[in-house]
């Protein structure tokens, strides 16, 4: 008999909380890796992206602070449902944000204009992967 079965065993629960966990580390790593970037180098970033360095400083700021806080989620052996439901959903708040403002209100460089939506992508990725680790867990 096997100790992971598709029924819902508890084998399987522990198996997606371990990778809800792994989603959650990855996506804060990442978003750390972003926002000190952004904070260390708002201005040159700022003109490669053609994004204001104020904005992009801000951001960083608002990024690493999100990502401690998803560490501290990733960190916890078992994540509280409502704590990763709001990860998920500023997730694709962020990336539907990052469209947004593309085509709203920025006037970015090549770059920029590349780099928005593939950062809202990665984003929208860890939301998807963040829940389906989720409902796999319950």
């Amino acid at each position: 008999m096997s100790a992971t079965t598709s029924t819902g065993s508890p084998s399987t629960a522990a198996q997606a909380r371990t990778w809800l966990r792994r989603f959650l580390a990855l996506d804060a790593a990442v978003t750390a890796g972003n926002g000190l970037a952004y904070v260390a180098a708002s201005g040159p970033l700022g003109r490669f992206l053609g994004v204001d360095a104020g904005l992009l400083l801000a951001l960083g700021v608002l990024l690493v602070a999100y990502a401690v806080a998803v560490g501290a989620l990733a960190a916890r052996p078992v994540p509280p449902v409502l704590a990763v439901r709001a990860v998920v959903e500023a997730n694709l708040t962020w990336a539907a944000l990052s469209l947004v403002a593309l085509f709203a209100w920025l006037e970015p460089t090549t770059a920029g204009a590349v780099w928005v939506p593939v950062q809202a992508v990665t984003v929208a990725g860890f939301a998807a992967l963040q829940h389906a680790a989720l409902r796999a867990a319950r």
